[in-house]
């Protein structure tokens, strides 16, 4: 059997407990291929997941980790369309903090010609994230005005290139005054906004005569708030994350949980019809078992030819604590990603 490296939670509660640990990979099932992994990228959710706070979190111990590029070392004995040397990348529920696993193999693609391991690593979960919440759920169309939160992280800069290769305008926001210089440097939003206080005020000078039709909401709390407000008669608010409610603490704080709980925002279904709006909220991860679904939307989302993600920050595998720490804090720009050597 093949020796690996895993960091493993004995079980959700704290980061402090992800331990990196050495085990025993047997080899591939018939279906399944075997992947030395080169990179791996970090979510929201794998924080989550670990503090207990993911309802699909699995009990007990487990490896976080939902996506990774590498290499095919191993093939199960009933595939043909797969070998040894193949470059891949690819989607996990958990498991992806390794340095090697099996897995099924309609859960791999092929790595983009000319991508590197972190852009493969930076791709999957984040591209399918924004392109199934803006084309199945947010129904986005040519002229469409879309407000992107978060638009400086994987999802939301991905999501405004899906935008301009339809036509929409695209306003982004971000939580920190640099992140807009990056922006406007480097993505061509139509308007970027920074949320401070005068954010509601902001926005409809952004706005100007447009009508507000999509929101891709993954902040929560006033923020979700001040959009839904915003939004226009028939607009849409897709819900894919909630980031306020995220700590910068190994544990989760409980008490502050339970205070943003309670002063979570209200939306009255019985007010649905006459206020012409809707709210939707999904979780990629629960499409994880739709393998025909998530190719379909693969297809079509690499069919649109978008510039690689852009990774902006790197770290050894041996650094996972000091990546997660970063990432938590919120002032990350695109991907982050944990490259695995060897």
């Amino acid at each position: 059997m093949l020796q690996r490296q895993v960091y493993r939670m004995p079980k959700a509660g704290s980061i402090n407990d992800l331990t990196l640990v050495t085990e025993q990979l047997p080899p591939p099932q018939p279906e399944e291929v075997c992947v030395r992994v080169r990179a791996i990228g970090l979510n929201f959710a794998d924080v989550f997941a670990m503090q207990g706070l993911y309802s699909a979190t699995p009990a007990g111990s487990f490896v976080p980790g939902l996506e990774f590029s590498g290499e095919i070392v191993a093939v199960g004995g009933a595939l043909t369309e797969w070998k040894v040397g193949d470059l891949v990348m690819g989607v996990t529920r958990f498991g992806g903090y390794a340095t090697h696993l099996n897995l099924d193999q309609r859960y791999v693609t092929p790595l983009p010609a000319r991508w590197s391991f972190a852009e493969g690593a930076g791709f999957l979960v984040q591209g399918l994230t924004a392109y199934y919440a803006l084309t199945q759920l947010g129904n986005l169309q040519p002229g469409m005005t879309v407000l992107i939160h978060s638009a400086a992280g994987g999802v939301g800069i991905l999501a405004n290139r899906i935008c301009q290769k339809v036509g929409a305008y695209t306003i982004g926001t971000v939580g920190q005054a640099s992140k807009v210089d990056f922006l406007q440097q480097h993505e061509a939003f139509g308007a970027v906004l920074l949320r401070d206080k005068q954010f509601p005020q902001k926005l409809r000078q952004a706005l100007q005569q447009r009508s507000l039709l999509l929101i891709m909401e993954c902040i929560g709390g006033k923020i979700l708030e001040q959009g839904w407000e915003a939004m226009a008669p028939m607009g849409r608010m897709v819900v894919y994350g909630n980031a306020s409610f995220s700590s910068h603490s190994p544990r989760p704080n409980y008490p502050m949980l339970v205070w943003k709980f309670l002063r979570r925002p209200k939306i009255d279904p019985l007010r649905l019809p006459t206020q012409n709006k809707s709210l939707m909220g999904f979780n990629l991860i629960y499409l994880y078992e739709q393998v025909d679904l998530m190719h379909q939307l693969l297809r079509e989302l690499q069919a649109l030819h978008l510039a690689p993600q852009h990774i902006g920050h790197t770290y050894g595998f041996a650094e996972m604590h000091q990546a997660i720490h970063l990432f938590q804090r919120g002032k990350t720009v695109g991907k982050v990603v944990v490259q695995v050597d060897g």
